[in-house]
């Protein structure tokens, strides 16, 4: 059993000043104060503690991706994640060939994660439209069916949580009515306003990357962007590093969707956390200059973004306080998974997955499970 001392805690209910928060691999009580008890105690010296950040889009970073297909990869990726203060993440895929996205779906099945917990598998592809791949390679984009869907599901031992979907293309409709249990994600789209709206009748309920491979908002058409803001039913994930997004489309979509409806990610590739230099993402070598990573042509591939930096940016994009920003970080992705039950929020009984944070957002501690398995 430990405890943190002297810690400003960012709990589900309340914010609690010169805190403290005891634990093993639950969190067993909290309160403000003196701690009196006999656990082991770390102090925090008065910076924030909150949730551990969940990233539910990311290829990965630290030289490794989800789509290397191997345990190896999947170890780097978790293990440097806890860097960032991400306790749990999706590994993301990318649209390449089916036997190739089959045994990065076999490795995540099987993977036993001793870093951030890795709570399954978003699927990028390769059901996108061929008109807005973005950073993807276009000669492995197709259609989806019910029965591929199924194939893919049994490889990924039902640990697939989300697809990324283009909701106008032949057979998405159908899918999206049939698999109950996995989150459908508009993404990679030329879909209208009409045809967004009409896919969230059908069970749609995510945005991907919002502002990016998308068909954008006019005021005759306000396609799939409009859609995203106006529709309650959608939820939006967002990168915020500045680069794929101006601050003030965040701000925007942040105010239309309110502090329950917006979710930081990073979808990061695997040149995260290396430095300036050549990388790869699908297939295609792609250059990192700084914060931006782009193919050949300039298409922005991916980012190199931290989930600690993406709650800098949110802050001072929105003029959102700690108070409620972290929700976008942790609580959010959690509900929208049904994992809020145990993780996403600071609360007795919960897993005790925590990030210590500098009033920089630089990372000081990770908590996962209780251990402290990352400490700077």
């Amino acid at each position: 059993m430990q405890a943190i001392i002297n810690a400003k805690i960012f709990t589900e209910d309340e914010v609690i000043e010169n805190g403290y928060i005891e634990f093993d691999e639950n969190i067993i009580s909290y309160g403000k104060g003196d701690y009196s008890g006999n656990a082991e105690t770390i102090d925090a010296h008065g910076f924030m503690l909150l949730p551990g950040f969940i990233d539910i889009h990311i290829h990965g970073g630290y030289g490794a991706d989800a789509m290397d297909g191997n345990h190896e990869s999947l170890n780097t990726l978790s293990q440097g994640l806890l860097s960032e203060g991400t306790t749990a993440f999706l590994a993301t895929t990318m649209t390449e060939s089916l036997p190739r996205i089959t045994t990065a779906l076999q490795s995540v099945a099987s993977f036993d994660s001793k870093g951030a917990e890795l709570l399954g598998i978003h699927l990028e592809g390769p059901f996108i439209s061929e008109h807005k791949v973005g950073a993807q390679d276009p000669k492995y984009v197709t259609h989806p069916s019910i029965q591929l869907i199924d194939t893919l599901q049994q490889a990924a031992d039902h640990k697939i949580k989300i697809i990324t979907i283009a909701p106008e293309v032949s057979g998405a409709s159908e899918v999206i009515q049939h698999f109950k249990d996995i989150i459908f994600s508009a993404g990679h789209t030329v879909a209208t306003f009409d045809e967004m709206n009409e896919a969230v009748d059908n069970g749609l309920r995510h945005i991907t990357h919002l502002y990016n491979a998308a068909t954008g908002f006019t005021h005759r058409e306000p396609g799939a962007f409009g859609a995203a803001w106006l529709n309650d039913q959608l939820k939006t994930e967002c990168i915020v590093d500045g680069v794929h997004s101006h601050p003030a489309a965040v701000k925007i979509a942040y105010r239309l969707k309110g502090n329950d409806k917006f979710m930081v990610i990073t979808d990061a590739m695997r040149a995260k956390g290396l430095g300036d230099g050549e990388s790869e993402l699908g297939g295609q070598k792609v250059n990192v200059c700084g914060n931006e990573a782009r193919l050949k042509d300039g298409t922005l591939a991916g980012s190199v973004l931290k989930m600690n930096d993406g709650l800098k940016n949110f802050i001072e994009y929105t003029g959102e306080s700690v108070d409620y920003a972290w929700r976008v970080m942790s609580y959010n992705q959690a509900v929208a998974l049904g994992e809020d039950s145990r993780l996403g929020s600071i609360k007795v009984g919960k897993q005790a997955d925590f990030v210590l944070l500098d009033d920089e957002f630089n990372v000081l501690r990770t908590v996962k499970r209780g251990y402290n398995i990352y400490n700077k």
